[in-house]
């Protein structure tokens, strides 16, 4: 029976449809009936089903079982980007391989392997010529966003998109021991097939990130380049994109992200980019070097990479404890500008003024050029806050809730009104890019849109008594998925519900006054308070825009009356809770 896949069939000139995947694959299962099952986990905006492929060695395809055997499971997800579906194709051969005779069926013996062979299946079946112009291949491939045109990969905190939910219901179902999302790169050109991350930062526990860095990563490198393929162990962003000898810099992974979200989850996330350049046969090549070299090293590792996942869970659990109430907990993620030499494998390259661009471009040949590039190494926490007990939402942010309830965050709530103290912040200053992204018009400044211009803004916390009616929802952090409720409901987070504007309304007063009013309001205080006129008289020295805009001056003494405070502007209306003791909890 030929058992090639649709891609080595075509020799790699297309790539199969969602309907001939699928095909594929159950076609497998009913030869394999005792090792290989799929399972659908949810559908697409449009209605399709997304399938999961399982392989598993003795039948057992349970995932609580399978994790009291001991064994290790490995989710891999591919087409998030549904115009980069190499790991597709990979994916349907390595599990072809994992069930023959090959050679390949001990790679089961401490692993499970669960693959999403298409996430994006709405984007999927948009096929064309013309989607990805920097891409090599194949004859058509799928769009990049979904149905809605929102961008998958940046969607897992978020998740508003139906894909991610369900993938998130999968995800917490399985509780994979390690994540892969495969990918194919934008950017520059260089010898590199693959290239590859997986992230070992501040943010990461350090038992683990010290595995990642001195084993998962030396390792990959080593056996995918000895496969045939040449692999960089870690993304490739140039400083300067039109002048590869500027260097390598740092790139942040925050929770909008695959991999980033597996931070949050204490899970080792692997972010496998093909080069867009090479030719489809050699990515998917590529692709399944790297997969197969990982499921070598997690059969040799699966004790370790078990052992050190329950350490991050019960460090999330942790977070709610007393005892972590001194410890910061790292919230964003730079580099220090700190570099390493480091040998790269690039093509020779021109750089000239264009007169199309009018800036300067980048020409590459295929000459090698071998070099020793600065690659940015220095990593540090830039924004970091200390844990509460937990949080207390009002019922009627029913919309951020949503959110946490998707990710599985175990919730309650109160059962009548409570009064207490609590941590409150104040927002000012914030600012909204003129366009929209991922559907919605997020603060600028770090977070979601940080190219835009503008900047975050200020977020001051005092402790005060607040009221909290009866429904408010309470986030206790003693829970494995602690960091995911930080990183919503901490403001300053990159990706938090604030940032995203789930909390935009907050911003908007709902009471003004005629400008004859402010005008009498505004002198009875000046002849009240020497200082408050010295203020001003600064704000107009200093602020030129202040000083010509006659609402922004009238403004100034509304903001600052009982009038203007009881508006509550910028109010963060979440509560941080340094216990729970005493909340009337259902």
């Amino acid at each position: 029976m030929d058992w090639r896949t649709p891609a080595e069939k075509s020799e790699y000139r297309t790539t199969p449809s969602y309907a001939e995947t699928v095909a594929f694959l159950e076609r497998l299962r009913d030869a394999h009936t005792d090792r290989v099952r799929i399972e659908p986990f949810g559908r697409s905006g449009e209605g399709r089903e997304l399938p999961i492929g399982i392989a598993s060695k003795d039948g057992v395809f349970d995932p609580e079982a399978i994790h009291r055997s001991g064994r290790a499971v490995v989710l891999v997800q591919n087409a998030i980007h549904a115009g980069e579906m190499d790991g597709k194709d990979a994916c349907l051969a390595l599990l072809r391989d994992l069930l023959s005779d090959s050679g390949t069926g001990g790679l089961l013996d401490r692993v499970v392997f669960v693959f999403i062979p298409i996430y994006n299946a709405d984007g999927h079946e948009r096929r064309s010529p013309y989607q990805r112009i920097n891409q090599n291949g194949p004859e058509e491939m799928g769009w990049r966003a979904n149905a809605t045109n929102l961008n998958l990969n940046r969607d897992y905190m978020k998740a508003e998109a139906p894909e991610t939910r369900a993938f998130l219901e999968l995800f917490h179902r399985w509780l994979p021991d390690f994540f892969v999302d495969d990918h194919v790169t934008d950017g520059a050109d260089f010898q590199y097939d693959v290239t590859f991350r997986v992230d070992a930062t501040p943010d990461v526990a350090p038992a683990t990130a010290a595995w990642l860095r001195g084993t998962v990563t030396p390792e990959l490198e080593r056996r995918v380049n000895a496969s045939g393929h040449l692999a960089f162990p870690d993304t490739i962003f140039l400083k300067d994109d039109a002048d590869p000898a500027q260097g390598l810099t740092f790139s942040n992974n925050p929770p909008r992200f695959s991999t980033g979200q597996m931070i949050l989850e204490g899970r080792p996330g692997l972010l496998v980019e093909l080069h867009m350049l090479k030719d489809y046969a050699t990515r998917v090549g590529a692709n399944y070097a790297i997969l197969r070299a990982l499921l070598e090293l997690l059969n040799r590792e699966a004790d370790r990479l078990i052992s050190l996942n329950r350490e991050a869970d019960l460090a999330a659990v942790r977070l709610g404890s007393a005892a972590a109430r001194d410890e910061p907990f790292p919230l964003e993620i730079a580099g220090t500008g700190e570099t390493t030499p480091i040998p790269f494998r690039g093509y020779a390259f021109t750089r000239a003024l264009s007169e199309i661009s009018g800036t300067m471009s980048i020409r590459y040949d295929h000459r090698p050029w071998e070099a020793t590039l600065p690659q940015e190494t220095g990593v540090r926490v830039v924004r970091s806050v200390v844990p509460p007990a937990g949080y207390i939402v009002p019922p009627g942010w029913a919309r951020v809730v949503e959110v946490l309830d998707a990710h599985g965050v175990n919730l309650r709530r109160t059962n009548g009104p409570w009064t207490g103290e609590v941590g409150r912040y104040r927002c000012a200053g914030m600012q909204w890019p003129s366009g929209p992204f991922e559907g919605r018009h997020p603060i600028v400044g770090g977070g979601p849109v940080e190219r835009a211009s503008g900047h975050f803004g200020s977020v001051t916390r005092r402790t005060e008594r607040s009221a909290f009616p009866a429904g408010s929802v309470v986030v206790p952090l003693d829970q494995r998925l602690a960091r995911v409720a930080v990183h919503w409901l901490e403001p300053e987070a990159p990706d938090s519900a604030l940032r995203w504007g789930f909390f935009d309304s907050i911003f908007e007063p709902k009471e003004g006054a005629e400008a004859y009013v402010l005008e009498r309001l505004a002198r009875e205080e000046l002849a009240r308070d020497p200082g408050l006129r010295t203020e001003f008289e600064r704000r107009i020295a200093e602020d030129p825009e202040f000083a010509g805009d006659p609402r922004a001056r009238l403004g100034f003494f509304f903001d600052r009356s009982p009038w203007g405070r009881a508006n509550r502007v910028g109010e963060y209306p979440v509560g941080r809770l340094s216990s729970l003791e005493g909340l009337p909890l259902e």
